[in-house]
């Protein structure tokens, strides 16, 4: 009786094949033994027009077994790749049992859908233990040299029946399905000839030898059969297919294919067969032709899972007035200066190293000075302020790339604050040089993933947004295609991007999203009447930016009680700090006192201060303005004397002020004691 199973199988229209003769398989090995290297895949030949790699395959690589407890007499064992001309999304596989060039229209087919097609030489081994081993070694080949996909299909094709479900036994969740023709299910049927099936002795002496079997009894005992033991397959839902002769008196489907099927049905597993009759059945019913090999394919593409294709990056880039100045520059003067500022994400290396490296093969003949003025820690208010120390004193900027969503948010800066801070930023660099191309960059992490799977865009990038919107700046939504791409199941948070600090995979994405958008940014080249655009100031979103932030060391205030210049400060309490924050002047206030004075003309005052472990709590006074109270202990004191810039006064009138500051002997509770420790005072004219 043929049994078909309802749960996942297809109807089925296919005449099948199956074949035990070796003499069909095709070996090269003689070709191979004379090369020395024991895996070498420089061989390249053609394989129905295809492109196919043979080489000798050195199972010892992969595996604890040495070549001679494997018993392999040569330097390797022969195998072989089939390639397409153009492979589908995640590199699918089928896996050749056996027989590699018998009835290869299917594979033919599959090739040029976009599979690849493998095969290892361990023909006389009858899926033996040693055969698994050396399948086990060749799998984790193929996936790390030539990236194949994880889960592949197995196809065997009589004998070829013995490897394929031993190994599919071994690692069900690596398996997409299974197809056979007249597979041979149980050796006792074939080659031992035990059942109503003719036997063959050489074979069966053969296996007794692979086996290590010391009698028939001790064969006829081994449970590993591919008749046996198929819960793990059943439970993961393996679709198979087997095509078989109803008259095979070789490998006969009673004691085979039918026994099999019976077993894995009453399992749960998935199971089809389909007798093939049509055609001239030779060798006793074992070889017949194949009347419809597109279903066999379409089976086996049915159940491959391809990955979807991955998404563009474009969605997530706005170009708006574009960087074209900096391409005709690069070009044409043959030198550019390249600034990155921002925090940690910045400061790090990954992304804006593919950057630079990127501009370099570009732009081959340029000269490139690139500055590096990222600082963990630091959003657009520090570097609104520290835009002239860190990036204008190298001078004209030609490109910028500005980041600083992460530490907007998650610093507790208001709205107005991220606003005011990046158009700052922006109009500070057009007042010193209007060619400048800019591009704003937001970088994501848990609490914006969580906004956008709300609906919501998160609101320092609209913040961001805003400005470059307003100014026509690029921008780049990483947050939003990281996002994205988790969802889309590209990749996970937790194993690949693993943090808003991403892993070398994180700074792939990252960098892979830029230069994606740089080649955008610069398509169509520079045209010879091409000319610099001077970017046009519109009227600024608030009359109070930082559009004038400069620093200045505390040295120049006047101190008072409690207060000492310490000329090369540096922690002392086994907590570290930043750079440019040690071995540095520091205004150092411990025990309440007078208050220190400090003179500035402008329209805005800070303090950028060391808050470790023993920040305290300040009070300060503008032009003899009331007191106001200022907690100086930040949510990361207890393990760094953190640089913090604490904006104190905004919207002042452009002239000469006197900022006071005084101790107090209050503390957070967290903090340990009452110390102000100012690096500098932080003005906007």
């Amino acid at each position: 009786m043929i049994k078909i199973s309802t749960a996942g199988s297809i109807v089925l229209l296919l005449l099948a094949f199956l074949f035990t003769n070796p003499s069909h398989a095709s070996e090269n090995l003689s070709q191979l033994r004379s090369k020395k290297n024991p895996i070498n895949e420089g061989q390249q030949l053609t394989w129905k027009g295809f492109k196919r790699i043979d080489f000798l395959f050195n199972p010892d690589l992969y595996s604890k077994y040495s070549l001679e407890e494997l018993g392999i007499q040569s330097e390797g064992v022969s195998a072989r790749l089939v390639m397409p001309d153009q492979a589908l999304p995640g590199n699918p596989w089928v896996w050749r049992a056996r027989f590699p060039d018998w009835h290869t229209e299917m594979d033919s087919i599959l090739l040029s859908k976009g599979f690849h097609i493998a095969y290892v030489n361990t023909d006389n081994r009858f899926g033996s233990p040693k055969a698994m081993i050396i399948w086990d070694a060749f799998y984790k080949h193929l996936i790390k040299t030539y990236s194949l996909s994880k889960k592949m299909t197995l196809e065997g094709v009589s004998r070829g029946g013995l490897f394929v479900y031993g190994w599919a036994k071994r690692h069900p969740e690596l398996v997409n399905c299974i197809y056979a023709e007249a597979p041979v299910c149980d050796f006792k049927s074939w080659p031992a000839g035990f059942g109503h099936g003719e036997g063959s002795g050489d074979a069966w002496k053969t296996l007794m030898t692979e086996y290590g079997f010391k009698s028939d009894e001790e064969a006829k005992a081994w449970e590993q059969l591919p008749i046996n033991n198929l819960d793990a397959l059943a439970n993961a839902k393996t679709p198979i297919l087997h095509m078989i002769g109803l008259n095979d008196k070789i490998v006969p489907p009673q004691e085979n294919t039918l026994k099999l099927v019976d077993n894995y049905i009453a399992l749960g597993g998935p199971a089809t067969v389909v007798p093939c009759t049509k055609g001239q059945q030779k060798l006793k019913g074992h070889h017949f032709p194949i009347e419809t090999p597109e279903y066999g394919a379409d089976f086996i593409m049915y159940h491959t899972k391809l990955p979807k294709a991955k998404l563009s990056s474009e969605p997530y880039h706005k170009i708006r007035g574009g960087i074209r100045n900096c391409l005709m520059k690069f070009k044409r003067e043959k030198k550019g200066r390249v600034a990155f500022l921002g925090g940690s994400i910045t400061y790090n290396g990954g992304w804006r190293d593919s950057i630079c490296s990127y501009l370099e093969k570009r732009f081959p003949e340029t000269e490139f000075e690139f500055i590096a003025a990222g600082i963990p820690s630091m959003g657009t208010t520090p570097a609104s302020f520290r835009l002239v120390r860190d990036v204008l004193s190298k001078g004209k900027i030609d490109l910028l790339f500005e980041e600083a969503a992460v530490n907007d948010s998650s610093n507790g800066r208001t709205d107005k604050e991220q606003v005011s801070a990046m158009e700052g930023i922006v109009r500070h660099l057009r007042q010193e040089n209007p060619e400048t191309d800019i591009v704003l960059m937001h970088f994501v992490d848990p609490s914006k993933m969580a906004s956008y799977r709300q609906g919501e865009i998160p609101k320092v990038i609209q913040n961001h947004e805003k400005v470059a919107v307003h100014y026509g700046l690029s921008s780049i939504n990483l947050a939003k295609e990281v996002t994205d791409r988790i969802d889309a199941g590209e990749f996970t948070w937790e194993d690949d991007f693993k943090n808003l600090h991403p892993s070398p995979f994180g700074q792939g994405i990252y960098a892979h999203s830029m230069l994606a958008f740089l080649d955008k940014a610069w398509s169509g080249g520079v045209a010879e009447d091409d000319k610099i655009t001077m970017y046009q100031l519109p009227k600024a979103f608030d009359a109070d930016n930082y559009n004038n932030g400069v620093l200045h060391l505390a040295e120049k205030a006047k101190l008072a009680k409690g207060w000492k210049m310490i000329e090369n400060w540096k922690p002392t309490d086994g907590k570290h700090t930043r750079a440019n924050y040690g071995n540095v002047p520091m205004l150092v206030g411990k025990d309440k006192g007078g208050a220190i004075q400090f003179k500035f003309e402008g329209r805005a005052i800070g303090i950028a201060v060391a808050a470790g472990p023993d920040a305290g709590i300040i009070e300060f006074s503008v032009d003899g303005g009331d007191w106001q109270k200022l907690d100086l202990f930040t949510n990361w004191s207890r393990n760094i004397h953190l640089p913090w810039y604490y904006t104190l006064e905004t919207g002042l009138d452009n002239k000469k002020h006197t900022l006071k500051v005084r101790l107090t002997d209050e503390r957070n509770k967290m903090s340990i004691g009452s110390a102000c420790r100012i690096r500098y005072f932080f003005v906007n004219k």
